[in-house]
């Protein structure tokens, strides 16, 4: 049996203090929890860096002995050893890396800052040992000749082209540099979005009837839906929309710096741009192709945004004659004539669209696809009262743990987001490891009655709430109907514009007569949604969407111009900001969709040159929905069964061959232009 540096050290000084306290952390032992699940009310913010350190360790020690093994490298004693290693330091960086997004303090700050560039180096020791990268490269060429089946062969190719990517083909005298570039970057993503979420927690708007506006966007938006105080409204879109850009939480200088350390990093691995280096890597495969797929929605999108510019315009001046329609004056005229236009606003919607409603209708759709079934489990460990934990059963089977964490804290980032705090595989014993997914929102909070604490009212979303439900359990289904047999394959480790594919096929779910008939109930009497209403919903669909579609688009394009650059250069980012917005054309009264000093996408979560995949990706789905609207049965069993099967293969297969399979054709564009009322 391989004994660990930590078992020889406590053997050596039996029990000492020091070993003791090192063994009373929750991360050195097996978790005594169902499903083994993070043991939350045991870890503290002391145990994460002693494990990290741990991790780190074990996992070197784990590639020392790959790279020791005097036997010839295998398939087995190399690229599956490999797969296998550093499962401590995983363990650590999920549970520590999602509670910081949730969860955070002064404290988890501090430790992120500490460890961020002590795992960037770590990373880069690994990704640039050459006995290790020889060893792969070795069973890499004789790939062909050792039988290995389908889902070997992807680990194997996959794992080679990691370590090309990672920088195994650096020439010694770049190495030290490249390594720097890693450390650095890894540094200045992590300040970004501390200072993102800093400034967002700094703002408070208290109004004179004592409503509080904040920065998130479930107060920020409906505030500047309803607010008849133009001038109100211009200072809480310039709080917003002026986050990071200099003061305290300055981002501008970051981006400058971030932007071009990428490229130089992609230029010592033999691409001209960091687009070239991302999109290599993604289906896109080049800025050209994205910048080709974008623009079939530009044009149309744009031209329908000039109109709606025009319908507001009047209205502006009608109100106020002579003003000139500006960027917080777009969704307060949006919002009234979309009532006028339709007879509906958010009021008359949201009773039917409470939060347990809609997450029933969510699970309900699974069920009746793919035939799984949730159940909630109050004792099952959570890391927040908030965090709802959910047993996912194939029949009478659990194959997963779902945590569902709906509303807004100080200690959580802003927006929705899907991760996972264990991914599925199946380890080296054999054993299937299930899946523990955790989807995240910052939905209004349920109001309570301050003397009985009774609920007064439910959490009640609007329609765009709703499909960011929909559209993050999409994610978490391709987390927990994974069959994979190697992590690193397994899940929504899948291209990046491939990744939001099981996500945004679920909004066509949530927003269909027949199911929004299913789940829509109003809280009070229970009554589902009249058609009335359902078709003023449908009407509604295609509302707005020059100004969805432009706003969108300008992001996406703004990410590719910062990664497409192939020289180095002083970064403005508000002035380069800009001079992109007026060379795609759009009109002032929009702006970009995130404004650069708070676009976390691509400054932080790694959509760097790879926003577009939103975009890219409502191509497949419009496609993919299709195929069941053209059945004629939304729960055809037969597409449910492909489409599940491209759900559990994760990256075991090429993902577009996973799509065709399931959809027996290339994708069309068409759906989507249709679906949003650009032809």
């Amino acid at each position: 049996m391989k004994r660990t540096l930590l078992t020889l050290c406590c053997a050596a000084m039996l029990l000492t203090t020091g070993c003791k306290k090192t063994m009373e952390n929750p991360f050195f032992t097996a978790w005594d929890t169902p499903y083994g699940i993070p043991d939350f009310q045991r870890i503290k913010t002391e145990h994460y860096m002693p494990a990290f350190e741990e991790g780190m360790k074990r996992q070197k020690a784990e590639i020392d002995s790959i790279v020791n093994n005097p036997e010839a490298p295998t398939f087995e004693n190399t690229v599956e050893a490999y797969e296998y290693s550093g499962q401590l330091l995983n363990e650590v960086a999920s549970v520590f890396f999602n509670l910081s997004e949730c969860e955070n303090s002064d404290e988890m700050e501090a430790i992120a800052e500490d460890v961020t560039p002590k795992l960037s180096a770590h990373g880069d020791d690994i990704a640039l040992n050459a006995k290790l990268f020889e060893r792969i490269k070795a069973v890499y060429d004789q790939r062909e000749s050792l039988g290995l089946n389908p889902e070997q062969m992807r680990l194997l190719e996959e794992t080679y082209k990691g370590f090309v990517r990672g920088g195994a083909n650096v020439s010694a005298d770049q190495q030290a540099r490249f390594r720097e570039l890693n450390t650095q970057i890894a540094s200045l993503t992590l300040r970004f979005a501390q200072n993102v979420l800093k400034a967002t927690n700094a703002y408070k708007k208290v109004l004179d009837d004592g409503t509080v506006v904040t920065l998130s966007l479930p107060s920020w938006e409906p505030f500047m839906q309803t607010c008849p105080d133009r001038a109100l409204r211009e200072e809480v879109w310039h709080a917003y929309t002026d986050r990071c850009n200099g003061g305290e939480f300055d981002n501008t200088k970051i981006i400058d710096t971030l932007v071009n350390l990428r490229l130089e990093r992609a230029n010592i691995l033999g691409f001209p741009t960091h687009a070239d280096y991302v999109l290599d890597n993604c289906l896109a495969k080049t800025p050209q192709n994205v910048i080709g797929c974008l623009m079939q929605v530009w044009t149309p999108a744009l031209n329908l945004a000039k109109q709606e510019r025009d319908i507001y315009q009047k209205m502006l001046e009608a109100d106020e004659p002579g003003a000139k329609l500006q960027p917080w004056d777009w969704r307060y005229y949006s919002e009234k004539y979309r009532v006028e236009k339709y007879a509906l606003n958010d009021d008359e919607v949201r009773p039917y669209f409470s939060l347990d409603n809609v997450r029933q209708g969510a699970f309900d759709v699974a069920t009746k696809l793919y035939g799984i079934t949730f159940r909630e489990n109050p004792d099952l460990p959570t890391y927040n009262k908030e965090a709802h934990a959910y047993e996912v059963l194939d029949g009478d089977k659990v194959i997963g743990i779902l945590y569902m964490d709906f509303f807004p804290r100080e200690s959580k980032r802003s927006g929705a987001w899907m991760t996972e705090f264990r991914g599925q595989k199946v380890d080296q014993q054999g054993n299937n490891v299930i899946p523990i997914i955790q989807v995240v929102c910052n939905f209004t909070k349920p109001t309570f009655d301050s003397v009985s604490g009774q609920m007064t009212k439910p959490s009640l979303l609007n329609f765009d709430q709703s499909e960011t439900l929909f559209h993050e359990f999409g994610h978490a289904l391709h987390g927990l109907l994974s069959k994979c047999h190697y992590p690193s394959l397994a899940g929504t480790n899948v291209p990046r514009d491939f990744v939001e594919l099981p996500s945004q096929v679920m909004e066509n779910w949530c927003r269909h007569p027949q199911v929004m008939k299913e789940y829509a109930k109003h809280y009070q009497t229970g009554e589902s949604i009249p058609d009335e209403l359902i078709a003023k919903i449908a009407a509604a669909q295609t509302y707005g969407q020059g100004f969805i579609n432009t706003e969108l688009l300008a992001a996406s394009l703004l990410d590719m111009d910062y990664h497409s650059l192939t020289t180095k250069q002083a970064i403005d980012p508000i002035a380069f900001e800009q001079e992109h917005l007026d060379k795609i054309g759009l009109i002032p009264e929009i702006v970009s969709r995130y404004k650069s000093p708070y676009f976390q996408h691509i400054f932080t979560t790694g959509y760097d040159a790879g926003y577009y995949s939103y975009t890219w990706t409502a191509i497949l789905d419009a496609d993919a929905f299709e195929a069941f609207k053209e059945s004629g049965d939304l729960y055809n069993p037969d597409l449910a069964r492909k489409f599940r099967h491209l759900l559990e293969s994760g990256n075991t297969v090429d993902p577009m061959t996973l799509y065709v399979d399931f959809r027996g054709k290339e994708p069309s564009v068409t759906p989507l232009l249709k679906n949003r009322g650009l032809i």
